[in-house]
């Protein structure tokens, strides 16, 4: 685990996600697009702190690494998913990145436009393997 570079979290608060819209910068990734909470390593966190420092930063929430149900490894990049009660959703406060956050309904971040192909691909690894999000993985 100690050579990664980056940690995204999918984010369903009830049976939406949170997402953010990024910056629309041209010097940045997928400016103007639809992103999960998430980013780059700092130190030497692991692979949940950094999902969930960035989590806190960029939207926050303050979870805890218990609420990690679902992750995987692609490359040199982590993915989690977590599912908490719709009541945080009045806790969410947009951090420094970003041009505003929405609720949005799985189904509709995979039809977006402006949702990241990558991590609509990630979120659909998913859903098909907890047969629609609602298994908890082992781990």
């Amino acid at each position: 685990m100690s050579n990664f570079r980056g940690a995204k979290l999918a984010l369903f608060l009830g049976r939406d996600l949170v997402v953010i819209q990024r910056d629309d910068y041209a010097h940045i990734p997928y400016p103007g697009c639809w992103d999960f909470p998430g980013g780059g390593r700092e130190g030497n966190e692991t692979p949940k702190a950094c999902a969930l420092r960035e989590t806190r930063e960029e939207v926050g929430l303050s979870l805890s690494a218990s609420d990690l149900i679902w992750s995987r490894r692609y490359g040199g990049n982590w993915f989690f998913v977590a599912r908490l009660g719709e009541g945080l959703i009045d806790k969410i406060r947009l951090g420094d990145e970003g041009q505003s956050w929405r609720m949005m309904a799985p189904e509709a971040y995979l039809a977006h436009p402006k949702g990241i192909s990558l991590f609509k691909a990630r979120l659909s690894d998913y859903l098909t393997e907890t047969s629609g999000g609602y298994v908890a993985s082992p781990e």
